[in-house]
């Protein structure tokens, strides 16, 4: 071949990096996602702010203050105790056993109803992408169901399944078994095509498609569902004991709350009341978040 079809050699050169700044403060992502801006390393405030914990940490301290002035401005203490008098009384309930108690009712009747609303959630699911028939089932008891509050059927259940456990995990498996439904169904329905016909090119099919396929490319929207699902099994069984502590004298958390209500302890209920949002964030923060992180996040689907 001819030298003038030759492709022309450009030279190499180096570019010096500016004094002060090297790679890794380059790489280093910045406040927004991107890496440092203009180059300039990070400050100790700016690594602070990235520091999620530390932010939410923030917030709750400046809550915790603005409640602490609105008690001392109201000056009744039956009608609001303040932040620091709530803290005590927690904190004699929890090294007490008292409150670890009536947490630990909660979370076992919690974790069976959590446990049993994802099952029937799933099983609906599956028969709606396996059939036509399951698919209209799922549509119809959605629209049925789903708008009715949990709490309505609560009468109804201790009718049913007497003053035990059962009633209550009747309640809590229909809170969390319908939006756990539409969440996994909408996410199954959003896997692209290409997908689907690589499961079936492996000879998958049936519950083995759904479980190595669909599951996978559909976990953000389970993952939503999950999380929706739990705060609405966490609330309603609150909601639940308070009804049903004081028809059979005993319950969890809830009964808790509503006992320390009648004995006009109102930094008791305060009390509760933190720890069902202590439990919230928690399972949230530590919980949900681990597993986006092990899941969805690793795999690239999640930012």
């Amino acid at each position: 071949m001819s030298a003038q079809w030759d492709p022309p050699v450009r030279p190499e050169y180096e570019v010096p990096l500016a004094t002060g700044v090297g790679a890794a403060a380059l790489a280093a992502p910045g406040l927004d996602g991107g890496a440092a801006v203009a180059g300039r390393p990070f400050s100790v405030g700016e690594r602070l702010l990235q520091n999620g914990w530390l932010r939410k940490g923030v917030l709750l301290a400046v809550i915790a203050v603005l409640w602490e002035a609105a008690a001392r401005w109201t000056g009744n203490d039956l009608l609001l105790p303040g932040a620091l008098q709530t803290g005590r009384a927690l904190a004699d309930g929890i090294a007490s056993g008292e409150l670890i108690g009536y947490v630990g009712v909660s979370l076992w009747v919690l974790l069976q109803g959590y446990l049993a609303g994802v099952a029937g959630a799933f099983l609906l699911t599956s028969l709606a992408m396996s059939t036509r028939i399951g698919r209209d089932l799922l549509e119809t008891l959605t629209a049925m169901f789903n708008p009715l509050p949990a709490i309505a059927l609560l009468p109804l259940a201790l009718l049913w399944f007497g003053l035990g456990k059962g009633s209550l995990v009747f309640v809590l498996m229909h809170s969390v078994m319908w939006p756990l439904a539409l969440n996994t169904y909408a996410g199954f329905r959003g896997v692209p095509e290409t997908l689907r016909m690589a499961g079936r090119n492996y000879g998958l099919g049936g519950a083995r498609l759904i479980v190595q396929i669909l599951v996978p490319a559909a976990l953000p929207a389970i993952l939503s569902g999950l999380k929706i699902g739990w705060a609405f099994a966490w609330r309603t069984l609150i909601a639940a004991e308070l009804v049903f502590g004081t028809t059979s004298g005993k319950g969890g958390l809830g009964w808790y709350i509503f006992q320390s209500r009648n004995e006009l302890f109102t930094d008791k209920v305060f009390a509760g009341l933190a720890m069902v949002i202590v439990i919230g964030l928690l399972f949230e923060n530590i919980v949900f978040q681990s597993v986006e992180r092990l899941t969805v996040r690793r795999w690239g689907m999640q930012r």
